[in-house]
């Protein structure tokens, strides 16, 4: 029996989704390694900036590439190299035998990070009906929140294993005396799973309209939407396909330049809220908060925990609250819990007082800017430049956390965790005057609409 209608497409966008977990997995996943890779290889403070981010160095090198490869070979073949590589990432991660090694190996998994944030998003946005278009997309920044949440789970329970368990073979190097192998290593089994399941998946049928394979991409709306909706969905992306060179001269046009500035700027704020911060140094916060190794852990499974479930909010909601209001909250609410929590960090308050500062922070985060970027950014550039486009959107949001990630643990060292979190806080305030004035609001809009709109 053929799938078709909803089940065919949520089935569709869930797996490209997947590439959301893999983001997740192996942004988070690091950070629970982290404490013993600092002693092991004895790293300064500088070279553990860059540990911590040469994934996403990575990002960028495959986010600067992957619009082109997409517009190119199509969304399908990208998403497929992503998954080989988070699968080759992994296996490297896991036989390191040197902090260079280690650096190059989350340099290859952040290749795969890069292509699958720009395409999978892309890909959904393309593949969903206007009224749908905002949930579906949602479903990848939902997955990049599963993964973080299982990659903290995943080290709390190998650490656990670590600490009660003993091995008298290779196993004992790997879960036992240097655990942190089998932490980063455990990443191949979804990227795996994501290459078996996107064997199943169709190419996205606006692409294929670019590639004047048009009976190929009715057949896929028609499996989608029914004959009636596909060949009115058709029409419309076959004229404005017409209407588009697909060059970057037109990326770089007077018409889509505030679509260029707004792909460009907004990603990177969102970044500067500190969230990859958070996500890979979660546990070590936590222990300089005063909790215990395996508390702390714990206790960045919690924050996980509400990143998943508080972006099931946004999803609920996007659609109906619109893109701009969730981001002018997001922005807000931000600043707020980034003041929270710094004034705890140097009044001394108490680690669980932290605790609910975070919490309040991750929530904020998860129901606003996390789902709420993605969305605006893969939804407002026209079909024949959205891949290059997206390419430039993602790399800013790549080159934020890039910059986030290599600069905390020198501004942890010169100026305090406290002060550091206070730093971003006064940074989220502007950002709110930047959304009310040049973010548009394309609630129940069709991308073809969006497009005409410009």
């Amino acid at each position: 029996m053929q799938l078709t209608g909803s089940v065919y497409l949520f089935l569709i966008c869930l797996t490209a989704a997947l590439g959301g977990f893999l983001f997740g997995f192996d942004t988070a996943v690091i950070s629970g390694g982290i404490n013993f890779l600092r002693v092991q290889f004895q790293l300064s403070a500088a070279m553990e900036g860059w540990l911590m981010s040469s994934a996403l160095l990575g990002c960028m090198a495959g986010a600067a590439v992957a619009g082109w490869l997409a517009d190119r070979y199509g969304r399908k073949a990208v998403l497929y190299l992503s998954a080989w590589l988070f699968i080759i990432s992994a296996i490297y991660c896991a036989m390191a035998d040197s902090a260079f090694h280690l650096i190059l190996a989350r340099i290859i998994g952040g290749v795969g990070v890069g292509f699958a944030a720009m395409v999978a998003p892309m890909f959904i946005s393309e593949m969903a009906p206007a009224h749908l278009r905002g949930r579906l997309v949602s479903l990848y920044q939902l997955s990049i929140t599963l993964g973080i949440l299982c990659s903290y789970l995943s080290n709390t329970w190998l650490l656990n294993i670590s600490t009660t368990s003993q091995f008298g073979n290779w196993m004992d190097l790997y879960f036992v005396k240097e655990v942190w192998r089998a932490m980063l290593g455990s990443n191949m089994v979804p990227a795996f799973l994501f290459f078996l399941l996107l064997l199943l998946v169709p190419e996205s049928p606006r692409w294929l309209y670019t590639q004047n394979k048009g009976a190929e991409g009715l057949a896929i709306l028609s499996r989608i939407n029914g004959s009636a909706q596909a060949a009115s969905e058709a029409a419309a992306i076959s004229t404005s396909i017409k209407e588009e060179s697909g060059s970057f001269k037109e990326l770089f046009s007077s018409r889509y330049g505030m679509a260029l500035i707004i792909g460009l700027v907004l990603p990177f704020l969102s970044q500067l809220a500190g969230i990859t911060t958070v996500m890979y140094y979660a546990p070590a916060i936590f222990e300089k908060a005063g909790f215990k190794t395996d508390s702390a852990m714990g206790t960045a499974s919690i924050i996980g925990f509400f990143n998943m479930i508080f972006t099931l909010v946004a999803i609920w909601k996007i659609d109906k609250w619109g893109r701009k209001p969730l981001l002018v909250a997001g922005f807000s609410g931000l600043s707020l819990a980034l003041f929270m929590i710094g004034w705890l960090f140097i009044a001394n308050q108490g680690p669980y007082a932290l605790v609910g500062s975070f919490v309040f922070y991750i929530a904020v985060f998860a129901a606003t800017l996390g789902p709420g970027v993605w969305v605006v950014i893969a939804e407002i550039y026209p079909t024949a430049i959205r891949g290059r486009a997206m390419s430039l959107a993602t790399l800013s949001l790549f080159f934020g956390s890039t910059f986030v990630t290599q600069t905390y643990p020198l501004l942890r060292d010169s100026i305090g965790i406290g002060a550091t979190f206070l730093l971003y806080g006064i940074i989220m305030v502007p950002s709110v005057f930047f959304v009310v004035k040049y973010i548009p609001e394309n609630k129940g809009k069709s991308l073809e609409e969006i497009e005409q709109g410009w």
